[in-house]
């Protein structure tokens, strides 16, 4: 099997781009579906001063229940029969979600989500100190 060459693929015009353009390159959420952003985790143990692994800082972000709402997908909401009180969040709230829900991506480093509108299962103000039971 030949190997890729990654020289043919000029990746430098992403890349190399300000916050501004590369928040450009953030996917448009279709249908009934909510772009969600997965929020830095704690580097230390509460206030023990012990620093996490990166296993473990890696475990809780994958497994992480708070997500913070981007945007919405052109459907999301829309439908009265599912959701007869309306939309459970808006832009901008952390909501609580089941653990792995979703489509997971990585753009620039930061982790995504990709959900469904009906995934949402709670609205909080302050995510900290929440975390998965174990």
């Amino acid at each position: 099997m030949n190997e890729f060459d990654t020289a043919a693929v000029d990746l430098s015009g992403i890349l190399n781009k300000g916050a501004e353009e590369k928040a450009k390159q953030l996917p448009e959420p279709k249908r009934f579906f909510l772009l969600c952003m997965v929020p830095d985790a704690d580097e230390e143990i509460g206030e023990t001063g012990l620093v996490k692994t990166s296993t473990m800082m890696h475990h809780e972000e994958v497994l992480t229940p708070v997500l913070f709402v981007v945007k919405f997908g052109p459907d999301a909401y829309k439908d009265e029969s599912r959701f007869p009180s309306g939309p459970s969040c808006k832009v901008g709230d952390f909501v609580i979600v089941r653990p792995n829900t979703g489509t997971r991506l990585k753009i620039h480093g930061r982790e995504f989500r990709i959900i469904v509108d009906e995934s949402v299962e709670a609205v909080v103000d302050d995510p900290r100190g929440i975390s998965r039971a174990a």
